[in-house]
């Protein structure tokens, strides 16, 4: 929302077109903008939801679901979803070719 309306705030004011508005500027005026967007993203606690976090820059992550909570996530944890992350097919959203 914020991003938003920074954006809007800028087409009010002409420094921004409006029809120039695209992907890359959402992403630009993010809070983390200066940072790459996630590869993988690991969700502890067994829920299968984001809950809003990060929620355009993991349009494209690999999400890696597990059941054991946060205070107890330990290095083996980590590792074994590094090696699920490691085995994926990774498309960006297109489609695997045959």
């Amino acid at each position: 929302a914020r991003a938003a309306a920074l954006i809007a705030r800028k087409a009010v004011d002409g420094t921004i077109d409006c029809d120039a508005i695209d992907e890359r500027t959402v992403a630009a005026h993010l809070w983390d903008s200066e940072a790459s967007d996630p590869d993988l993203l690991i969700r502890t606690s067994g829920e299968q939801r984001l809950s809003n976090f990060l929620i355009w820059q993991t349009a494209y992550s690999e999400i890696w679901w597990t059941d054991v909570l946060w205070p107890e996530f330990r290095r083996a944890h980590l590792a074994d979803a590094i090696r699920w992350y490691a085995s994926r097919d990774r498309r960006f959203g297109g489609r695997k070719s045959t």
